[in-house]
């Protein structure tokens, strides 16, 4: 009878430890497979919309919707990713987010965007290497940003609640903005930690497009 338990009670261990490395083979191999197409879609998706005369304000209006193409040299010459309206667990699944509450690039503000370093595609999975100086550049329908960091993510690292780093002017919540900045959040470990890393850059120029 006891050994009968014993042996049940390790077919349920077994099947137990199949389904985690199952479960965790998906969020680190298949999210990525899947993200990757979807971050892909939603840049052919942002191309073509903006082919189409819109009205400047309606791009970030709705969550989920690319707004602006994202681009890091440092991360070779073909690291291009779309940028998505929202930070929530849906829009971060299908690309990097941009934090609503936050400016637009190009404007006076703080254009504050956010992306996972594992899993769904790992948009930020490097972005630890980052140094000052490296250059982030956005593309908008109309125009091309090119910022400068200022710091490495690396040195920079914040809790959840530490919201002071999406302020217009971070840590000066009564200043008027006066510049165009760029922070980039991700998080701080490879594997899930609540804490953020964040580096912060501004705009060292802007090029019409056409």
């Amino acid at each position: 009878m006891t050994r009968g338990v014993v042996r049940g009670l390790g077919i349920v261990l077994l099947v137990a430890g199949l389904g985690l490395l199952g479960w965790v083979g998906w969020q680190y191999v298949g999210t990525g497979i899947t993200s990757n197409q979807k971050m892909g879609e939603a840049e052919n998706s942002l191309r073509e919309h903006w082919q189409k005369p819109v009205p400047a304000t309606s791009a970030a209006s709705t969550t989920g919707v690319p707004i602006v193409l994202l681009r890091i040299p440092k991360f070779g010459t073909d690291w291009e990713k779309p940028v998505l309206e929202g930070v929530g667990t849906d829009d971060l699944a299908h690309g990097i987010g941009h934090y609503p509450q936050t400016q637009l690039p190009g404007r006076p503000g703080n254009f504050a965007i956010a992306g996972h370093r594992v899993t769904h595609g790992s948009p930020f999975r490097k972005l630890l290497e980052l140094r000052k100086g490296d250059e982030v550049i956005v593309e908008t329908a109309d125009a091309v940003y090119t910022y400068e960091l200022d710091g490495s993510p690396r040195d920079l690292t914040v809790k959840p609640a530490d919201n002071w780093v999406l302020e217009p002017v971070p840590g000066k919540p009564q200043e008027t903005p006066t510049k165009s900045i760029i922070t980039l959040t991700t998080c701080q470990d490879l594997f899930y930690s609540p804490d953020r890393s964040v580096a912060f850059g501004h705009l060292v120029k802007a090029a019409r497009k056409g």
